[in-house]
Order: structure tokens, then sequence, then C-alpha cells
């Protein structure tokens, strides 16, 4: 495949920008809610094309449409060869020239920070939503780490634990392409997550100091905020938040500790809550779904970061036969099978009752 004829790089601005077939669901999504005039970061998302074109290039992609036919131990061979053939093939004169002349515009002036995060065309869907499994790159500062990046982001399409996201869902990924998306790093003050619709018909959000990956990794127990459909503020639970993850251009992303009048203090006010509730119910009725969004608080307001369709479970009253053998259905988490203690956690706080040994269920 050649990329003669277009460019590789779509910014979010673009119309273009919004063709999930191109750039991946993720971006596309953050293209559209960008040009409906919500607060999204500036960025650009290097396309699916040229994912397909360095493939092609390194000589791996026959090597790629056999990794779903072979058994386990000789596909995580194949997987490691077509990761090595993405790492080490130099780039092509079309892609290089169009992604560095990109990247200085967007961290122009200099010493600004960006993310790259891995945008491939299978996730952020109702289907399969591929949270955590591939990678996204924070603080990244020099020419050189963003490439690296860039090429990190390719190579998580082939990670083992992707891999097996993959087979579960009966998807190859050869089938599939791995775009990227690059945006400027919130200088976040506070970040998290929300749902614009709980099991109870409310509107969900958590957050916590400094970027959001602190509580995407379970590293504090984040703020909870519930809010009516209305709007309205109804309930403000404060988290565990005794660190924060922030950037530099030195180090990238690092943890530190937070003063200790921070730990259990909101991190949003009612006013900035009632806010981002709002924001959350626009981006819900501009999508047509219920969502999941990824928000950051910086120096120019609250801004949005990912947004993706949210699966809302209806209700099922209990038959006779569920009365007399009560039973759990859902989504297991882990690999393989085990047994030990049922340890009911219905929200962060709880986690401090769940032993080594117990089975979580949340």
């Amino acid at each position: 495949m050649t990329l003669s004829g277009f460019d590789p790089v779509l910014w979010l601005s673009d119309p273009d920008a919004a063709i999930p077939s191109r750039i991946g669901p993720k971006a596309a999504t953050l293209a559209k809610l960008r040009q409906a005039g919500l607060p999204v970061p500036e960025g650009f998302c290097l396309t699916a094309e040229a994912y397909q074109a360095h493939l092609a290039a390194a000589g791996v992609e026959k090597t790629a449409w056999q990794v779903a036919l072979a058994d386990p131990p000789e596909a995580r061979r194949l997987a490691v060869a077509v990761r090595l053939g993405l790492l080490r093939a130099s780039l092509d004169s079309v892609i290089e020239e169009s992604l560095m002349t990109a990247w200085r515009r967007l961290v122009a002036p200099p010493d600004a920070l960006v993310a790259v995060r891995s945008s491939a065309l299978v996730e952020d869907t109702l289907a399969t939503s591929f949270a955590g499994q591939f990678e996204s790159f924070l603080g990244i500062a020099t020419e050189a780490d963003f490439l690296t990046a860039v090429r990190g982001c390719w190579t998580s399409l082939w990670s083992t634990r992707a891999l097996r996201y993959l087979r579960t869902h009966q998807m190859d990924p050869a089938g599939t392409a791995m775009a990227v998306l690059v945006q400027r790093l919130v200088e976040a003050r506070a970040a998290g997550g929300a749902l614009s619709q709980t099991a109870d018909g409310g509107l969900l959000l958590t957050g916590t100091w400094g970027l959001g990956s602190a509580v995407a990794q379970g590293e504090v127990v984040p703020d909870r905020y519930l809010l009516g459909r209305d709007g309205s503020l109804r309930e403000v639970e404060p988290g565990r938040k005794d660190r924060r993850v922030t950037c530099t251009p030195e180090a990238g992303a690092v943890p530190e500790a937070v003063a200790a009048e921070l730990i259990e203090a909101p991190c949003l006010s009612p006013a900035q809550a009632v806010e981002l509730g709002r924001l959350v119910l626009t981006v819900e009725s501009l999508l047509g779904t219920p969502v999941e969004v990824e928000w950051a608080l910086g120096t120019e307001g609250l801004q949005i970061l990912q947004a993706r369709p949210l699966r809302v479970a209806a209700r099922q009253a209990p038959d006779e036969l569920g009365r007399q053998h009560p039973g759990l259905t859902g989504q297991p988490a882990g690999v393989g099978w085990g047994s030990g203690p049922a340890c009911v956690v219905t929200r962060e706080h709880d986690l401090h009752r769940v032993a080594i040994g117990d089975v979580l269920v949340t």
C-alpha cells in the first residue's frame, strides 16, 4: 500500500476526521464533538492507512494474517515478529514528513507537552470497548520520544492482552488497523471519568487531583458526585486521593504526594460538578446514546478527553427459578478458574475489604 495522493495526517477540525474507518471511533468521536463546539483539546490523527502502509513496508503483513490461525504459542511468536517489524522498519518519507510537520505545529510555542494515544478501528464501540487494552503515552516532549510513542501505539495492537481480547471477540488483528491520536496534554488540576446514566437513572462523576491516569490505574479512591438527570447535584462523596500524577518535559508523567488537607477535599466545586454534568449530558445528546466520558479540568476549563458508548442493561425482575437458585451473571475480569469468598464491592471506598484470595464482585 502506498500513501501517494493523500495526507496520512488528519486534524480533528478536518471534516474527514469524523470518519471512524480512517482514524478509529475514539478519535472520530472527539473530532465530532470538537466540530460541534465542545471543549476538546486540539490535535491530529495519524490515519489507519499510515499504519497499514508501514505494516506492508516492514514486510510483516503476511505474518500478521497468520496470527489468528495459529495455536497460542505460535501466535505469540508471530505477534512478536510483527511488533519487531513495526519497530525496526524506517518510516515512509511521506508519513514522517507529514507527522513531524503536524507535531511542530501542535507543540508551538515550545515546551508544550502532548498525549499520544492509540485509536484502533475496533475500539470504543457498543460491542467492544477495548478499554485499557492499547497504549497511551502522556507528557511527550521531544521528537524522538514522539516517534517512539507512535510506534508503541502501533505495536500495542499486537500485545498479548490485546490479542486475547480480540480472540475472545472472534476478531482478527490483521483485519483491523491502528490509528494514532495526538493531542495537547491538558495540564490538569483535576481529572476523572463520568457515566451519563447509572443503574438508578442518575449521572455519576468521579475525579481526582492531577491527571486521570491515577483513577484508571486504581492508585486512588476518587471523589464521587451523583447528579440527577436535571443536572442537579444530589450527593458528594469525597475520596482518598493521597497522590496525583503530573507531567514535566524532563520526566514525563510522574506521581507525587498530595498535601494532607487535599487528600479528602473534593477536587471539584459544586458549581464545577454541575457544569461537568451538563457537558456530559450534551455529549450524550450529540452521540445519541448513553456515554462514558473522560474529562480534565485545566487552565482553559473543563475538557473532554474521550467519550465512548455506554451499555446500560435493563433491570430484570427475578423469576421463581431465580429465587430458588440465586446466581450471578456478568463479565469475568480474569482468565481461568478460581474459588474463594465472594466480596461484593459497590464503590471504590469498599475496596479495603477485599482480601487476598477473595473473588471480587462489583
